[in-house]
């Protein structure tokens, strides 16, 4: 018989128009002295990695959907750890995640916040300890800004033979290594309609970098600049051909660090970054590679989600 609990409370938010659904209860013993610890496990617990389906999957989720598991920070100098999850297992990073999990903490009253101001949220995740700090105006949330680990670039002009020809690909580990390629190069551009083969292309590109461990494939368009800076405009495909419907926080910090190489964050510019579903986030590199994703994040429900026993579908299923 299955250990998965019977019923599971949930808070879900959305960080422009990504999913992220948080559980900071009803869980099974995780163990492990850190966050990363507790990640490399987590995949062979038989309890936890069920509730990760029951919750990803149809019909209380859908091949989409992301999440996190609250666990105990690192040391004292962290609010609290996460562990991400999506429907293919346990991700090192998540920005978007991150964001709204600072708004979380807020809203809750895990972290204590002005009416007015800003108040960092610092969480311990796979990848690092990040921090998300919330923008409070007229006792609200206003937005999230996320402050990465480091990011590094690994390597630029990286050749690459695909189905739609052979492009150059620059890629970069913001916590997770992301795999960045023009869509034109593609023959492609970031339009809804193009999104069949957007995720096809990434596919094959993720699976032509095995030594890199790719976890996501940024595919995207360059735009007129702002007064502020570059503008592009991006579909993130990650994990196993999954579409971000965010402009992706930990992969525009990616892009910040490569469009940092290139000369095009000088004198403090900001990246203005849209996505497939046309929201934005704004972003800024820092010395070190440091970077600083700002966004709006909202909470879309409470629930609880209940497995019947007699249910034949279980944890679910995926399409």
């Amino acid at each position: 018989m299955s250990t998965t609990p019977r019923s599971v409370r949930t808070t879900d938010y959305h960080t422009a128009g990504e999913p992220f659904r948080i559980v900071d209860e009803d869980l099974p013993p995780i163990p492990g002295d850190t966050v990363a610890e507790r990640r490399a496990l987590a995949l062979r617990l038989g309890p936890l990695d069920e509730l990760r389906r029951l919750l990803v999957r149809e019909p209380r989720g859908h091949s989409g959907m992301y999440g996190g598991f609250v666990v105990p920070p690192d040391d004292d100098g962290a609010h609290f750890g996460v562990l991400f999850w999506h429907k293919d297992g346990y991700s090192t990073a998540c920005g978007h995640g991150t964001m709204a999990l600072g708004a979380w903490a807020v809203d809750t009253g895990r972290v204590p916040a002005p009416d007015d101001g800003d108040v960092p949220v610092r969480i311990d995740v796979p990848s690092g300890r990040v921090t998300a700090t919330v923008h409070r105006a007229g006792g609200r949330t206003t937005g999230v800004t996320f402050r990465n680990v480091p990011t590094r670039v690994l390597a630029r002009k990286v050749p690459l033979t695909t189905a739609f020809g052979t492009v150059e690909a620059d890629i970069a580990d913001s916590g997770a290594v992301y795999v960045t390629v023009p869509a034109r190069d593609l023959g492609l551009d970031t339009s809804k309609a193009a999104l069949p083969e957007l995720v096809r292309a990434g596919r094959e590109i993720r699976a032509a970098l095995p030594e890199h461990d790719v976890y996501g494939v940024i595919l995207y368009d360059d735009l007129p600049d702002t007064a502020e800076g570059p503008r592009q405009r991006n579909v993130t495909v990650f994990a196993d051909g999954q579409i971000d419907r965010s402009p992706c926080g930990s992969g525009t910090s990616a892009r910040l660090a490569l469009l940092g190489e290139d000369g095009r964050l000088d004198g403090g510019a900001t990246l203005t970054h849209e996505s497939v579903a046309d929201t934005v986030f704004t972003g800024r590199l820092l010395p070190g590679g440091v970077t600083e994703v700002t966004g709006a994040t909202h909470r879309t429900g409470s629930h609880t989600f209940v497995l019947d026993t007699h249910d034949d579908l279980g944890t679910g299923f995926l399409l």
